[in-house]
């Protein structure tokens, strides 16, 4: 009787454990952790993602990416999960499946910003090994950001195999993050990691370094403090290169808005209110430009700046020419009245482009070798301001080869060091004036097609930087265009370094300031020209 017993106990333990082997092995660790994303709890997304990433299983990343663009569903009831594509077809992201008719109480995944945060790391440890270095690249930088520890074994798979240096130095930056924050992870390996995030010097590693906990072992938190100190330090002087090419780009801006009229102001000592609308003018062409282009024949908008550029400098040139003809021409010698009359001038330039293009600011497009910003160092340089300073130089250079190496740029020469005496040489100044006037007004119209990158295009666009360029102009010296290029510059420079402390109207007031003190010790600007009649 006992071995009857003892054989059936038998049958029933080894049934048992064959069933729990059976169960054990059609268990799928994928389909488990889809089942947390049917508990509408932000815990159990959590703990679903970290349990996706941990299966290594292939189909893992079509859920994610669709989780991530709210196209995942759940349904309570019957405990399954859906992937919605771009066309609103539903699959069982268990079986891959179509889905023809979704259950009724079928729902998208919540997300929360932690598991946001999650989600992404997720799909950055997915990317790690894509072929693209740039995907790689992204991928490594979404695991420093996030530091999951569960990122690590493909960190470590992607490093054994990683041939590009930019991607393995991001690498070994996201290897050393997870390890800093690991409880697990010995003093040695941690001050390692500090050397690491140390060398990346930016202000993520900052913050990851002073967030570290106190309690660390002293030898870690010295570590911690020297690598702070140092990061604080690059930081300042990345900063100052940051602000100093904010200058330079600032300069560039002034240069191209006060070059013209430094000619105009220098040549003719004509006061002349309205030049920045002339800049406007330049602006509002390469619009009408691109609006032509974008109708007739859109694949040359790449090249809309390149044949905006000639157009302008016409267009404000023709309309200088006028002015000069028209008006000016009669009030050399009477300062304030030209004054008054440049801008009263501006006004009715103005009103003349609202009545035409209307009050609101234009769209002008970036050509698409304009768009985009890339990283040197710690500083960003965006790519319409960098061809804006190789613009202005080009122009600077291209004014300078003109008066120096042509008829026109010699009799300008001479008008300007002595206007009696080239009258009497046989130079015709009344031309000099009127072609001075047009080339002064076509230079600040291709100024116009540079601002317009970087500013609103609208009839208010030169008042903007009327008053800077005659500062430039002044400060530089009167007429001469080296004065014009470093006034520019230096003012540009010193304005964005009291930005920061002064903000920008306090900035600019002081500027105004130290000009007018430093005209009250040279009135005549840092290069001040030489000639009989400027010297009397």
């Amino acid at each position: 009787m006992h071995g009857y017993h003892d054989r059936a106990l038998a049958l029933v333990l080894a049934a048992g454990l064959l069933l729990f082997a059976a169960t054990f092995a059609n268990a799928d660790p994928y389909e488990d952790a889809l089942v947390g994303f049917t508990a509408d709890s932000f815990g159990d997304t959590a703990d679903s993602i970290e349990a996706l990433t941990a299966s290594g299983d292939p189909r893992i990343g079509p859920v994610l990416e669709a989780l991530k663009d709210q196209r995942l569903l759940y349904s309570a009831e019957t405990k399954h999960v859906f992937v919605k594509d771009k066309a609103s077809k539903l699959t069982d992201a268990a079986t891959g499946q179509p889905v023809p008719t979704p259950p009724a109480d079928a729902d998208n995944v919540r997300l929360n910003n932690r598991v946001r945060g999650m989600l992404d790391a997720a799909l950055g440890s997915l990317t790690l090994m894509a072929k693209e270095p740039a995907r790689r690249f992204d991928a490594a930088q979404a695991v420093f950001k996030s530091r999951d520890s569960g990122a690590l074994p493909n960190l470590d798979k992607a490093l054994e195999k990683e041939t590009d240096v930019r991607v393995r130095k991001a690498l070994t930056e996201a290897r050393a993050a997870i390890i800093l924050i690991s409880a697990e992870t010995s003093p040695e390996r941690k001050i390692a990691a500090i050397a690491v995030i140390r060398d990346r010097g930016d202000q993520d590693a900052l913050g990851l370094i002073d967030g570290l906990p106190a309690d660390l072992p002293p030898a870690v938190r010295q570590a911690a403090a020297a690598a702070s100190t140092k990061i604080q330090g690059n930081l300042a002087l990345w900063s100052a290169l940051q602000n100093a090419w904010y200058g330079l780009s600032l300069g560039s801006v002034l240069l191209l808005a006060a070059v013209g009229l430094a000619i105009t102001f220098g040549v003719m000592g004509i006061i002349n209110m309205a030049h920045g609308e002339m800049v406007m003018l330049g602006a509002y062409t390469t619009f009408v430009v691109q609006e032509y282009i974008r109708a007739y024949n859109p694949a040359l908008f790449d090249y809309s700046l390149i044949i905006a550029v000639p157009l302008a400098f016409i267009v404000a040139g023709a309309v200088g020419i006028a002015i000069e003809r028209g008006i000016i021409r009669f009030l050399y010698g009477r300062p304030l009245e030209t004054l008054l009359a440049t801008w009263g001038l501006s006004l009715i330039l103005q009103q003349l482009v609202r009545t035409i293009f209307g009050p609101t600011n234009k769209e002008v497009g970036n050509p698409s070798w304009m768009s985009g910003a890339f990283e040197f160092g710690g500083i960003t340089i965006t790519y319409n301001r960098l061809w804006i300073i190789c613009f202005a130089l080009a122009v600077f250079v291209a004014l300078l080869a003109m008066l120096r190496l042509t008829r026109l740029g010699l009799e300008m020469r001479a008008v300007t060091q002595n206007r009696a005496m080239a009258a009497a040489m046989g130079i015709r100044t009344a031309r000099i004036d009127a072609l001075t006037f047009g080339l002064g007004s076509g230079i600040a119209g291709i100024a116009g097609v540079a601002l317009s990158q970087i500013d609103n295009v609208s009839p208010n666009l030169g008042q903007s930087y009327i008053i800077d360029s005659f500062m430039v102009v002044v400060f530089g010296g009167v007429g001469n265009l080296w004065g014009t290029l470093v006034g520019a510059f230096t003012l540009g420079i010193a304005n964005k370094f009291l930005e920061p402390y002064a903000g920008a109207v306090l900035g600019k007031i002081a500027i105004l300031v130290l000009m007018i003190l430093f005209i009250q010790k040279r009135p005549r600007g840092m290069f001040a020209l030489k000639g009989r009649a400027v010297e009397a």
